[in-house]
């Protein structure tokens, strides 16, 4: 430890603040966002993955509820007596059997189960019936039907199970249809007639099921045997040929989500994989990282601007203190100028000072007091001069523009003088500082200052309208307060608006409380900026550097506490109005 103290005694007082800098700020901050970062993308990869397997699961069921609806329905006509009598039956003539159609296969075909059609779209009744004639929803068993490859899949034997495949016989859609196929055997047939029922899905409802808006990738229906059944993505082509999942070449970056069929009907192995791109999945990851670099570069700017401002105060004075040094070395006694400071350097620069005066005042006594003394008043007499010549204050800018405003006077420039008149009270108003209240009276000439040069300005595009009590202008308010308010309507809230606006200020008494009311028609502020001036109210930190509105609150609670109430209302193309009730206090 003493080892490195000792080092750090030889190391330049510039380059320890640089060490400080890099050891205290620029570490911990870079380590801390890197921190942030990491954690913050994982939560939010995280999140995303659980919206995408949510998604999928909602897929699932409502792809299961499609399904279901066709079961319900084969399960009620598989079922149905009368139907089955219907079927079976021989017709002598072709009117009897349009009258028992009419009478009901056309009801229970198209109407009674209209709800659940919804997902339906369409069911067709096969038999092997002649007397039966071949439309609405009846086909006959002939040698085309034989051909079908569903057919063939129908297993045989008494209550056979249904079965769910794609069948490719209909036109009505490009994508071949899901179908639903059941043996009508459930009642013994005396005639010995075969009945197949058939009841095809809605594609759209299907296509619009796995066209999920939470999912931006592809989507496949895999059954048992990992075939795709169906897919959202138009570059598979399963129309033709049986494609495997196992097959397809995705992209590298492709993540897998997957979902099963357990335990359910004719769907038992069935599965839904999405398979969405990572970009797709870390997108949301941006907006962190943005922040973090935002975040980054902000808590770097603020530290690294102090620590540079410090840095050169402490360089700078310990600098001149070592000039200064070298030339009382050369008998050069000169004091260091500027006013004495509080610290340690400013207590080293007030030593020195009085070590140099006394020093000086020694060799003046014993060497050379009379020439020494009138050096010494050239030397004030030159030092004098120059502070008056290199003495600029505000009042000089005063002055100045007093001078354009009489020259306007003079040339009849009345509109230009008035308002350099007003810039000139406003700019001499917001210097001094030794009052912090002002009666309203004043606060009203400081407002109508800045009305006017607004007027001037942006002409009739800003009107306003001041109202205000005589008996009201002596309260006193903190000090540009209401004009804070104003200045905030006219910049933000009437400027951007092409067509211009209005301003209008009330100052109210109500027993005893004084009303400051300022509103606009401006372009207004959304609920969350409301909240976020709102947030202001509640907030215990220093000033820091605060500007307008909040400024203006925070200067409230100084004077006021919890004596004082702030009402906003605004909303977006609606305008603003913000009141303020504080305690009335007259000005005595």
């Amino acid at each position: 430890m003493k080892r490195l103290r000792t080092i750090l005694d030889h190391i330049r007082l510039r380059d320890k603040m640089l060490l400080l800098y890099f050891l205290c700020v620029f570490t911990p901050i870079v380590l801390t966002n890197l921190i942030f970062y990491h954690v913050t993308s994982q939560n939010v990869k995280e999140q995303r993955i659980q919206d995408i397997t949510r998604a999928l699961e909602q897929i699932k069921i409502e792809f299961y509820w499609e399904f279901e609806d066709a079961m319900e329905i084969s399960s009620i006509f598989y079922t149905d007596y009368r139907l089955n009598e219907v079927l079976e039956e021989t017709y002598p003539h072709p009117a009897d059997y349009i009258a028992v159609y009419d009478s009901y296969l056309r009801r229970i075909l198209n109407n009674t189960y209209s709800p659940v059609y919804q997902s339906v779209g369409g069911i067709t009744i096969y038999t092997d019936n002649p007397t039966l004639m071949d439309s609405g929803g009846i086909s006959f068993i002939d040698e085309r039907v034989k051909s079908f490859p569903w057919y063939t899949q129908i297993p045989p034997g008494r209550q056979s199970k249904p079965i769910f495949v794609r069948t490719d016989d209909s036109t009505a859609e490009q994508l071949h249809p899901f179908s639903l196929i059941r043996r009508m055997n459930y009642f013994y047939s005396q005639n010995g007639r075969e009945k197949i029922l058939k009841i095809e899905l809605r594609m759209s409802s299907i296509r619009e099921i796995f066209n999920n808006l939470n999912l931006q990738g592809s989507l496949f229906l895999l059954n048992e045997r990992g075939e795709v059944e169906y897919t959202n993505d138009p570059k598979v082509d399963i129309n033709h040929k049986s494609v495997a999942y196992s097959t397809l070449k995705l992209p590298n970056d492709t993540m897998e989500f997957k979902t099963h069929y357990v335990l359910t009907n004719n769907l038992n192995g069935w599965s839904i994989v999405a398979a969405v791109s990572r970009d797709e999945v870390l997108y949301e990851m941006q907006e962190p990282r943005n922040f973090a670099l935002l975040l980054t570069c902000v808590n770097m700017l603020l530290p690294t601007l102090i620590i540079i401002w410090i840095t050169r105060s402490l360089n700078v004075r310990l600098h001149r203190i070592l000039k200064h040094v070298k030339k009382v070395k050369n008998q050069h006694f000169e004091l260091i100028p500027g006013m004495e400071s509080s610290d340690e350097i400013g207590q080293l620069t007030g030593e020195f000072n009085r070590m140099t005066l006394r020093i000086k005042r020694l060799i003046n006594d014993v060497y050379m007091a009379d020439i020494q003394r009138k050096n010494l008043e050239i030397q004030r007499r030159h030092a004098q001069l120059n502070a008056l010549h290199s003495q600029i204050n505000p009042h000089f800018l005063f002055n100045a523009l007093e001078t354009i405003r009489m020259r306007s006077l003079m040339k009849h420039e009345d509109e230009t003088a008035r308002i350099i008149h007003n810039m000139a009270r406003i700019f001499r108003n917001s210097l001094v500082w030794n009052k912090d209240r002002v009666t309203l009276r004043d606060e009203l000439e400081l407002i109508r200052c800045f009305l006017e040069i607004q007027q001037y300005r942006f002409g009739e595009r800003i009107q306003y309208d001041v109202q205000a009590r005589s008996e009201d202008l002596d309260n006193l308010i903190p000090k540009m307060v209401v004009l804070t308010l104003v200045e905030n309507a006219s910049i933000h809230g009437i400027e951007p608006l092409k067509h211009g606006g209005r301003i209008e200020i009330l100052f109210e008494h109500e027993e005893e409380r004084l009303l400051l009311t300022v509103r606009d028609d401006g372009v207004g502020m959304s609920s969350e900026q409301v909240q976020r001036l709102y947030g202001y109210m509640q907030r215990q930190e220093e000033m820091g550097e605060r500007i307008g509105l909040q400024n203006v609150i925070y200067r409230l609670k100084l004077y006021y506490g919890n004596r004082f109430k702030l009402v906003i209302r605004s909303a977006p193309g609606e305008g603003t109005e913000i009141r303020i009730m504080i305690p009335a206090d007259r000005d005595l």
